[in-house]
């Protein structure tokens, strides 16, 4: 019996190299296992809180790994990113600059970037850490991003409200 083709996650003509902002969701093995992080609803007298966010061992790993993505990948930033208990969110921005002061193609993929990030995660973890592949969404424009920050930050509280 023939195997079904896997479904393409990429725009199949797209260059992932230009300068550009980029949402990326990259989700565990274990979907729907806290093993990056707990959420719990905030609690004390300020109306509104955000949730509390308690990193795991794992989540600590995952932490510095993207916090290390500009030292490993220069013209590469991480412009925002969150830590669920079962998939991270986060923004890349490529900004390549040349030597005459021009926006450049980056040197590195972002496939490239995402690939030895779970790399990296996995082997400090000690285990496969996550799925194969990555959903990504190519930022349009500044009210693109505007509304994928917005979706990021509220993302710990629709975990809540989706567990109720």
């Amino acid at each position: 019996m023939e195997r079904p083709q896997r479904k393409r996650l990429r725009l199949e003509s797209y260059d992932y190299s230009q300068p550009g902002s980029y949402f990326i969701t990259i989700c565990t093995r274990e979907r729907n296992q806290e093993v990056l992080c707990s959420i719990e609803p905030a609690v004390g007298a300020i109306i509104n809180r955000p949730p509390r966010i308690s990193l795991t061992p794992l989540g600590r790993i995952v932490d510095a790994t993207i916090r290390a993505i500009p030292d490993h990948y220069p013209g590469i930033s991480v412009d925002q990113y969150i830590i669920m208990p079962d998939h991270v969110h986060l923004i890349l921005a490529l900004r390549h600059i040349g030597p005459d002061g021009r926006q450049i193609a980056a040197p590195t993929p972002l496939s490239n970037v995402i690939q030895q990030m779970k790399r990296i995660t996995s082997k400090q973890a000690g285990i496969s850490l996550w799925q194969k592949g990555f959903y990504d969404h190519v930022i349009r424009n500044d009210e693109d991003l505007a509304n994928v920050r917005q979706y990021i930050r509220n993302n710990p509280l629709k975990w809540i409200q989706d567990k109720d």
